[in-house]
């Protein structure tokens, strides 16, 4: 009775992340138009470690980026493959796997209140950001030459954090929906 129980969960795990990989990759290729347009990618994490919660969380960031890394079109504007994680924005992709390692790490350690949620989220998207404007600085230094963190932030960071605050606020609220109605936590 005990392995049937154990075998049906990891089943419902396998499940979930599966799910939830396909999520991110269905949000990544929706955008926002707008001066700077955005994609619904981050929302899509945030979502997922809500939900998941900070280990099924992890694998399933882990499962969607592998899946880009082999060609896949998972990624914004329906790309993939290992050229899009080694160019200019790949690091705020792999930053992507620090917001759910984040969330492990604050739920291990403080459990899965409310504040603590919302706190590793803000510190998850803020290590993505430091992590994708590093390595943007440095493939964009070896394709085309120096730039500065001034413009790099400008480019990359500056008009996505409001729109970021946004995607956290509706993961934060979604996800304890969600979590409840399907028994994920």
């Amino acid at each position: 009775m005990e392995a049937a129980r154990v075998t049906r969960s990891k089943t419902y795990d396998m499940v979930y992340i599966a799910v939830f990989a396909v999520l991110m990759a269905i949000c990544s290729w929706i955008s926002i138009p707008t001066y700077v347009p955005f994609t619904l990618q981050t929302f899509a994490v945030f979502l997922t470690v809500g939900v998941l919660g900070g280990k099924r969380g992890t694998w399933a960031v882990l499962v969607y980026i592998l899946l880009g890394a082999i060609g896949i079109p998972v990624f914004s504007g329906f790309s993939g493959g290992m050229a899009i994680l080694l160019g200019n924005t790949g690091g705020y992709i792999i930053g992507f796997l620090f917001i759910a390692l984040i969330m492990w790490g604050a739920e291990k350690l403080l459990g899965r209140k409310t504040w603590v949620l919302v706190t590793a989220m803000v510190l998850g998207l803020i290590v993505c950001y430091a992590f994708g404007t590093v390595w943007f600085m440095m493939a964009y230094t070896r394709s085309t030459g120096p730039v500065g963190l001034g413009m790099v932030l400008g480019w990359c960071v500056f008009p996505f954090i409001i729109p970021d605050i946004i995607k956290i606020a509706l993961a934060l609220l979604l996800s304890k929906r969600l979590s409840k109605a399907i028994g994920t936590v």
